[in-house]
């Protein structure tokens, strides 16, 4: 059984190597201010057809085409609900409570870090 997920270029189509690039000329424009910078690997999903840029902590940074910048997609550890803080925010109130719990820590992250 093939593995959905790589960090092997060779496994990168022409489209995947393209968002490749961006991810990593976005880095000189900062990471998000909650992403760890140890381990930085650029990763592709196969299944989902996503590259993305990820570190020793299994986080998750993406790139946004409109504002050329880095952005947190974050997993949700209860119900594995994804996307951006935003996206996750409008499911706030159909969430598990372990879920909320975890929005609430991204929240508090970002006023300390912005603070």
């Amino acid at each position: 059984m093939e593995n959905d997920y790589t960090e092997n270029l060779a496994d990168f189509g022409f489209r995947e190597l393209d968002e490749a690039s961006k991810l990593l000329s976005a880095i000189k424009n900062g990471l998000p201010d909650d992403f760890d910078n140890q381990g930085i690997r650029v990763g592709f999903n196969r299944n989902s057809g996503y590259v993305f840029l990820t570190n020793d902590e299994y986080q998750v940074a993406m790139y946004d085409d409109q504002s050329k910048e880095l952005y947190s997609f974050y997993s949700t550890p209860y119900e594995g609900r994804e996307g951006c803080y935003e996206e996750l925010l409008q499911e706030y109130d159909d969430m598990h409570s372990e879920d909320q719990e975890f929005m609430n820590e991204i929240k508090q992250y970002n006023r300390e870090a912005t603070a």
